[in-house]
């Protein structure tokens, strides 16, 4: 059985919501699952790793923030939105050299969009459900 790496969104959140949809139409591999950061399946991941539990209430370290739990560690921020375009493969896979620009830079824009995210593309009452075709690419709170 492949190795999954799994992205967890703020589901409630348009700019979230639209980066896994993008996420979802480039991943020929099927290498991205998917779980909103509010779902059980994603509290219970994000505690496994460490991550802030805040992140999901839009509060602390990690708020707004992509989180990619890949090879049993959870990356965040730029580190994460890096490492999902390098596994989209090529063209996105260029991005990753965006990794050079020094960590702290990265992450101060990134903080910035996700501060800002809800003003400037808004919110959804509740979480994404994904279609029946796509429920196999996000986990499931029996998986965790």
């Amino acid at each position: 059985m492949k190795q999954n790496s799994i992205v967890l969104f703020d589901g409630v959140c348009n700019l979230c919501n639209g980066a896994v949809q993008f996420i979802l139409k480039r991943d020929r591999n099927e290498r991205f699952r998917f779980a909103a950061q509010q779902s059980e399946a994603g509290q219970k991941l994000m505690k496994a790793h460490g991550v802030d539990q805040e992140a999901s209430e839009g509060h602390g370290d990690t708020a707004g923030s992509f989180v990619l739990i890949e090879g049993g560690r959870a990356y965040l921020r730029s580190a994460a939105a890096l490492r999902i375009a390098k596994g989209l493969g090529f063209p996105w896979s260029l991005c990753y050299a965006g990794i050079v620009i020094p960590r702290p830079v990265r992450d101060a824009m990134y903080r910035y969009v996700a501060k800002n995210r809800y003003r400037w593309f808004g919110k959804q009452e509740s979480c994404m459900m994904p279609t029946p075709q796509l429920k196999s690419r996000f986990v499931g709170d029996h998986e965790v």
